[in-house]
């Protein structure tokens, strides 16, 4: 299995963190490389688009593990689970009372997945650092 992944220190407490990230409606105001389309609840299906070297890919995963304030996780495939696979995660940790680190990342299985990965792997680590700078910056932003 493959695996994707980076993190980042945000300067807001995890409930705004965690608030900022479930506001799917409001992605397009504040990041230009991930669309989330859905409700975050365990088991629904999202609609993600994923913006890579101007090239959108959409995706439609379904919620696998979600622990609010901690955890949401999505996995998707490609035809089928043994042909390509994705399983997507956000992490959240607090850092004390006014920090949260953001693990973001993606672990690939599948056939195709080593060759997919080969192709892709450098601009989806750039997409994934760019989604969790703008991330970031709303995120302290809005913090009172």
């Amino acid at each position: 299995m493959k695996q994707i992944e980076t993190e980042i220190i945000i300067e807001a407490p995890i409930e705004v963190v965690w608030k900022t990230f479930i506001a799917f409606d409001a992605y397009k105001e504040w990041n230009h490389v991930i669309d989330i389309k859905g409700t975050p609840e365990l088991g629904e299906k999202l609609t993600v688009k994923i913006i890579l070297n101007d090239k959108t890919s959409t995706f439609k995963p379904k919620i696998t593990k979600l622990e609010e304030e901690r955890i949401i996780e999505w996995t998707g495939n490609l035809a089928h689970r043994r042909i390509f696979s994705g399983n997507h995660y956000f992490h959240f940790h607090p850092e004390g009372e006014s920090l949260t680190r953001l693990t973001h990342g993606e672990r690939f299985s599948g056939i195709f997945s080593r060759p997919i990965i080969r192709k892709i792997e450098k601009d989806t680590i750039a997409a994934f650092q760019k989604f969790n700078q703008a991330f970031k910056e709303q995120s302290e932003c809005l913090v009172i």
